[in-house]
Formats: C-alpha cells, structure tokens, sequence
C-alpha cells in the first residue's frame, strides 16, 4: 500500500535522537551468515525495508531466522536449500548481489537476477565478477533470462587481486569468498569504509585473519570451515550525517546519541567548516554526542581569494556519496554560493527540481553538477522520494519550509531509515504518516 508524509514546516525540534545500526554494515554481515553452518547472532541490526528484504533472500536460501528483538537477530544457514535466488526480492535491494560470495564459496555455484536498488544512475557489477573469475569462477551472463550463473567446479582460489574500482559491495564480495577459501587473498584497491571494517572484524571473530582493516589493501587467510559467533552492527554514519543536516536547518537543539568521532572527520569538515553548521562532540563514559546548536548561522567558507568552493563525494575517507543529497539541502539555506560535484552517479542529483520548486537557487550543470545559492526560503510543495537518500533530504527540506509539503513512495525512503516518523515526532516535528495524499 502507498504511503505519504505529510510534514508542516518550521517547526522548532528538541531532544535527543539515537541512531540505529549501520544499514551498509548488517547487509554483509547478514550475508555472512552463510559462511558457516554453525549460529550467528547479530545485534543492532536496524528494523528497515531493505534489511526486511535480505531476511526474506535468506529464509528463502534455507536460513533459520530467529528475531530476538531489540534489534538482535539469530541466524543458523545449517543446510543451504537452493543457490538460485528469489527474483523477486533480489530486484528489490542492490545488496542481493552480496549473496553471491558466500554461496560460491560455500556451495560453488549461484544464480542471481541483475541486482535491484535505488535509481541513481548505472551501478555496475563487473568488479564483482571479474574478482570472483580471478579466483577460478566462470561466468556466464545470459541476457535472454536477466540471470548470471557464477560457478567454480574446483573451489575457489587464492589469489592477489586488484579491483578495478573500490567498490564497497565488490571489495565485501570478495572478502566474504576470500575468508572461506583456503590460503592468502590480497584485494587491492580495496574499499575501506567503517561498513566493511565491521564486516572484517566479525570474520575475524569466525575464524578468517584479515590484516590491513580500514587500508586500501587488505591480506585475508581464508579458512575451510568458518564459526559461529555474537557480533555488533555500528552506529549508522549516514544517519548521523542525516541527522546533523536536519538540525542545521532547523529552529531547536538536538543531541545525536553515541557517535564515532572517528567516522565524522570528513562529515563534520563539510557540514561545519564547509557549509557553518555550529555543532560540536560532547564526551560522557558510554562515548560520544554530537550536538547540533540552536542558534545557526549557516554560512559558506570561500576559497582562497573568495572562489567558488566545492563539495564533492569520493571512497572513504573522502566524503561519503550518500550524504551529498542532505549537504545540498543545508546548503540552500546558507548563505553563499557552492558547487556540488557527484562523481559517482549520473541521475543521484536530478531530484533538485524538487528542491527548485519548493523555492531553492540551484543550477544544475549537468548530471554531476549543481550550483546552490542561498539563503532561500522554501515553501511547502507535494513530490515524491525518487531514492533513499534523497527522500530523505526531501523530508529535510520540508521540516524546514514554510506550510505543508507531502511527501510520495515513502518506501523508498523506510529502505534506509528506521522508525524515521517516530524520532522526528519525538524531537516535536509535525510529521504523520497516511495512506491518502489528501490533507
């Protein structure tokens, strides 16, 4: 059933808000689950559409699936049923392709539909496959039934393998086929974001050695037999990142419970030094808050010589891709001119039309390129969440608009984003969830 926000703007938000678990870490690490015939136990694993989707794969694979509840899920892949996946979950979530190391690893062989997801642009899988051909795979793509069939007849092998781009799925791909292949993989160019180190410490804790986490160049001694065991799913960076721009245009203070610093050194340059965010990290004996202030100045710092700055989007530990829709929304209510730069995705920024038309100043170049000029006063408007990420940065935009904005494809955005209505209703933002768009 389709579902709609419906959001009354400038509201002034209060409280403390907790992020759920990283969506790009229990992904893999719900995958990994296949590694190993014994017990796998998973806490902190955010209750989202796409985590929803990879259960249904898994069940359907022949994985016994226990919630536990408060966000900790116990997994037994005793027997692995099929090695073809479900069509119709696959194309649902991109991270159906994650699936493919750990049956091919495990069972030799598996056949998937091309992967689903949100539409940014094209989001190629030939890293995964030219990693898994490195290793003995064949594969073959067969056009005519949308299915690839991988199979390696006499197991995989270890090899040293450079991928041609760093790719996070790609790079957990290969991890999770390299951990249970005996002898010493070597992925080069790897991706190294905090999703897939927690992905490397939980197949330490099974059994793999993994050496280099958090590097470009990871060591991986593989094992025959993998464990079992209790892992922990970090806190949500993209979330916290979400968050932080939700308070930056917002009247009020809020605290973001149980952050990272160390994940935030790139997030809070561009929110903070780039765009003026005030904000800061407040330490307690559990760790660390970041509060976003009340009173906002936003402003953008120029260049050297008063040019035109930029934010831009790269691998980790350059800013991360998936907050650049949030950065550009803080952005039209700071004062000056900014150029934001997607490298990675061709359609990730046509959703500023929408943005254009609740009142902002912006200049899309082209596919990669938009020009924002603030401050701009937005207005209410009705749209639709065309991606995760930019529903959320819908969503966003409309708290801080004058009137009601409503806001269509809500999935999409509950993919990404747990209980998203309740934190922000508890924080005293005037949002409801309905079934008809009618006011």
């Amino acid at each position: 059933m389709n579902s709609y926000f419906v959001i009354r703007g400038q509201r002034p938000l209060h409280g403390e808000i907790s992020v759920t678990g990283n969506k790009n870490a229990a992904l893999p690490m719900l995958a990994a689950c296949l590694l190993t015939d014994e017990p796998v136990v998973l806490h902190h694993v955010p209750h989202i559409g796409d985590v929803e989707t990879m259960l249904g794969l898994l069940r359907q694979l022949g994985v016994e699936v226990e919630l536990l509840g408060g966000g900790s899920i116990a997994l037994h892949a005793r027997q692995v049923r099929t090695t073809h996946l479900d069509r119709a979950l696959a194309t649902q979530i991109r991270a159906s392709i994650l699936l493919a190391g750990p049956l091919l690893a495990r069972c030799g062989r598996v056949s998937l539909p091309p992967p689903g997801g949100d539409v940014i642009g094209r989001r190629r899988i030939d890293t995964h496959l030219l990693a898994f051909e490195a290793m003995g795979a064949r594969v073959d793509v067969d056009m005519a039934r949308h299915c690839i069939d991988i199979a390696a007849a006499d197991g995989l092998h270890a090899q040293d393998i450079f991928l041609d781009e760093a790719s996070v799925t790609a790079t957990e791909n290969a991890l999770m086929a390299a951990a249970l292949t005996p002898g010493e993989t070597i992925l080069r160019n790897a991706a190294s974001e905090p999703h897939v180190q927690n992905l490397c410490r939980m197949l330490q804790g099974m059994g793999a050695q993994v050496q280099g986490v958090g590097t470009n160049t990871l060591h991986i001694v593989g094992r025959e037999h993998l464990h079992g065991g209790e892992f922990t799913i970090g806190p949500d960076l993209l979330e916290v990142g979400s968050f932080l721009g939700l308070g930056a245009v917002t009247p009020g203070q809020i605290r973001i419970k149980n952050v990272r610093p160390d994940e935030l050194r790139m997030v809070l340059h561009v929110f903070r030094d780039r765009l003026g965010v005030q904000c800061w990290l407040e330490s307690h004996d559990r760790g660390y808050d970041l509060v976003v202030g009340d009173e906002q100045h936003l402003r953008v710092e120029m260049d050297v010589g008063g040019a035109v700055p930029k934010i831009d989007d790269g691998p980790w530990p350059h800013f991360p891709a998936d907050l650049l829709s949030i950065a550009l929304v803080v952005a039209t209510q700071a004062e000056g001119t900014v150029l934001v730069h997607e490298k990675m995705f061709e359609s990730r920024l046509f959703f500023v039309d929408k943005l254009i038309n609740m009142g902002a100043r912006i200049v899309l170049c082209d596919p990669h390129r938009a020009v924002v000029v603030g401050p701009s006063p937005l207005y209410g408007q009705t749209m639709s969440s065309p991606d995760i990420r930019a529903g959320m940065a819908l969503v966003i935009a409309a708290l801080a608009a004058q009137g009601t904005s409503i806001i269509a494809n809500v999935h999409q955005i509950d993919r990404g984003y747990e209980n998203l209505e309740g934190k922000l209703q508890a924080l005293g933002a005037d949002i409801r969830r309905t079934t008809t768009p009618d006011l």
